[in-house]
C-alpha cells in the first residue's frame, strides 16, 4: 500500500511539474481569474445586487468548467498517446490504478490552485459585508467537486483519442450534457417522450441541481455522494481502458 501511494505521489508531481513547465499554466490561471471575475462583476451585477455574497461568482462555475476543465483534462492521456509516451508509461513497473489516480490528482489539484487564486473576491465581500462564510467554504467545496467530476470526465475521454483538440470537443459535449440535464427546457422536452421516473432520474445526474444544493450551504450526503462517485466510476473506467490496452 505504502509503495501504490508513493508510485502515485510520485506520478501526481510529475504531472503537476508538467503544468509549470510550459507558460500555459500561468495562461490558463490568468484565463479562469478573468473570466471568474468579469463574470461575477459584470455579468452577475455584483454591485447592482447590493449583496455582500459570492452567488454570482459561483453561478457561473458549471458554464466556466465545461470549457476550462476538458481544456486542463484532453492532455491527461491524449498527449501519452500522441507522443509515444504511453507506451514507456506501460511497460514500467507500475500500476495503472497509480497511474490513473496520479495523473488525476495533479490536474484537480491544479484547479484548486486556480480556485484559492479567486480568494480576494472572499476578502472583498468580507470587507463590504458580512456574508455567511459558511456558505462560502460549502460553495467553493461544491465547486471544487464539481471542478473533479469535470477532469475525470474529461480524462475518461481522453484515453480513447491521441488528438486533444478531439479529447477537448467530445468532453465539453458531454460535460454541456451533464449541466443542461438540470435545464427546464431539456426536463420539460423530455417530459413529452419519457416516464417521469426516467426524466426525474436524468435530472439528478445534473450538475446544477447537486451543485445549486451545495451553493445554498447544504452539504447533503446524496450530492457529495454523486461527484465522488461520479469521480470514482471515470476513474476506474480509465483504469480499465488502460489495462486492456496494456494487455493488447
Amino acid at each position: 500500500m505504502t509503495s501504490a501511494f508513493q508510485t502515485t505521489r510520485v506520478v501526481m508531481g510529475r504531472e503537476l511539474a508538467s503544468y509549470f513547465s510550459t507558460p500555459v499554466a500561468a495562461i490558463f490561471l490568468l484565463v479562469f481569474l478573468a473570466l471568474s471575475a468579469g463574470m461575477t462583476f459584470f455579468l452577475g451585477g455584483f454591485f447592482e445586487r447590493g449583496q455582500a455574497d459570492l452567488t454570482t461568482f459561483f453561478t457561473w462555475h458549471p458554464w466556466l468548467y465545461l470549457i476550462l476543465m476538458p481544456a486542463i483534462g484532453m492532455r491527461l492521456w491524449a498527449e501519452e498517446r500522441r507522443s509515444g509516451t504511453i507506451e514507456l508509461l506501460m511497460t514500467l513497473p507500475v500500476s495503472t490504478g497509480s497511474l490513473v489516480i496520479g495523473k488525476f490528482l495533479a490536474a484537480w489539484l491544479f484547479a484548486a490552485i486556480a480556485l484559492a487564486l479567486t480568494f480576494p473576491l472572499w476578502l472583498t465581500v468580507n470587507y463590504l459585508g458580512e456574508p455567511d462564510n459558511g456558505v462560502i467554504i460549502a460553495s467553493y467545496l461544491g465547486s471544487w467537486l464539481m471542478a473533479g467530476a469535470f477532469l475525470a470526465v474529461a480524462a475518461l475521454v481522453s484515453v480513447f483519442t491521441r488528438n486533444q483538440v478531439i479529447a477537448f470537443i467530445v468532453a465539453a459535449i458531454v460535460s454541456f450534457i451533464l449541466v443542461m440535464l438540470g435545464s427546464e427546457l431539456v426536463l420539460s422536452t423530455l417530459r413529452g417522450w419519457l416516464p417521469d421516473g426516467v426524466v426525474q432520474w436524468l435530472s439528478s445526474m445534473s450538475f446544477i441541481n447537486h451543485f445549486g444544493r451545495l451553493t445554498r450551504g447544504v452539504l447533503e450526503l446524496g450530492t457529495l455522494f454523486f461527484f465522488a462517485s461520479l469521480i470514482f466510476l471515470c476513474l476506474w473506467l480509465n483504469a480499465q481502458v488502460l489495462e486492456w490496452k496494456r494487455g493488447r
